[in-house]
């Protein structure tokens, strides 16, 4: 009997040999906008093991616009992106907070997002997890270091990590127990996961030193693991950029899968420190490889990831983001490859 994508999904992350790897496909609108047609013959060929349950969270009073269209949009905290480019996502460009002192008058996290009836939202995740055969993570994402950085803005936010005084401290535990209560909810329901996010690295290092990571940041996503943890949730992190430098800490904290931009980093070195220990989830380079108009950059990419992380016993995603200039044809090349590696190892792909 066939397993199901949940339970493709569970025993790849537990190492107990899939019948094939896990997939999922990220897409931002531009893909859905410009390649459609392509989308939907992955969707056909290759579809996602991963799902999420119906929404629960009430509408923002003060969210504004379309993050996806060119223009502005105010988030869920009242934090303001302008767009210049159809289909991606925008950037901050006037921080709300310009002086940290005003953290406590300026900064409302948006609670009243949350359900108001916890009871009457849990059934109606559990029901959508009890009635699907997907694995199954919320929508909810902490991202603690990202939010201050919309917040302050990024040059500020590097600023105040380097000396944090009270102001800073204060301002990133309001975030922090926002995003503790998120996830209680979430950690409450049927889901088999919760992911947090924050992309830590530029092309070449931390966006901090490790050591300020570590005494700042490590700590919160220690407790957002333990909390998963706690009630038998899987976890799971995204960061773009450069993440060497803190990937045994990922571990050591209890992250099941990581999606990285892995090649930023030496990836036979990440297999040497993390095969057999945390899921790959993804990805094939965005940048280089993705774009390509050569389909067999794409398929020598898989065999490189394949070489240094793939085990039959799992622990790697078949994972990629669509995003602008994404060439349809080495997209199909990165998947058809996918699946000729599970078949050399005796896999159905």
């Amino acid at each position: 009997m066939s397993q199901t994508s949940r339970e493709i999904v569970r025993k790849a992350l537990k190492f107990e040999n899939p019948e094939r790897l896990p997939r999922q496909i990220w897409r931002l609108p531009w893909a859905t906008k410009h390649i459609p047609e392509a989308m939907a013959e992955i969707d056909r060929r290759w579809p996602s093991d991963i799902s999420g349950p119906s929404k629960v969270y009430q509408d923002s009073t003060r969210h504004r616009g379309d993050p996806y269209l060119v223009g502005e949009h105010v988030d869920d905290w009242g934090c303001i992106f302008e767009n210049i480019h159809e289909g991606v996502h925008g950037e901050v460009k006037d921080p709300i907070l310009p002086d940290v002192k005003d953290w406590k008058s300026v900064v409302k996290p948006p609670f009243e997002i949350l359900p108001k009836n916890i009871s009457a939202a849990r059934d109606i995740v559990n029901r959508c997890c009890e009635t699907s055969n997907f694995f199954m993570m919320p929508g909810c994402c902490p991202r603690p270091w990202e939010r201050y950085q919309f917040i302050r803005g990024t040059e500020n936010a590097m600023m105040d990590m380097m000396d944090p005084d009270a102001n800073v401290k204060n301002l990133l535990k309001m975030i922090h127990e926002f995003f503790l209560r998120e996830l209680e909810f979430w950690c409450s329901t049927k889901v088999d996961t919760v992911m947090f996010m924050d992309d830590w690295g530029s092309q070449r290092q931390l966006l901090l030193p490790p050591s300020v990571w570590r005494e700042i940041y490590k700590p919160l996503y220690k407790e957002y693991c333990e909390i998963a943890r706690a009630s038998g949730k899987f976890v799971f992190m995204h960061s773009d950029g450069y993440i060497a430098e803190i990937f045994d800490d990922l571990i050591e904290i209890g992250v099941n899968a990581l999606n990285s931009q892995l090649f930023c980093m030496d990836i036979a070195d990440l297999g040497r420190r993390g095969k057999g220990k945390i899921a790959f989830w993804g990805e094939i380079d965005r940048q280089h490889v993705m774009p390509s108009k050569n389909p067999d950059d794409g398929r020598q990419a898989v065999r490189i990831v394949a070489k240094e992380l793939f085990d039959r016993s799992g622990g790697v995603f078949v994972q990629f983001e669509a995003s602008p200039g994404c060439n349809p044809e080495t997209m199909f090349a990165v998947l058809e490859e996918w699946d000729a590696v599970q078949r050399e190892a005796g896999m159905k792909p």
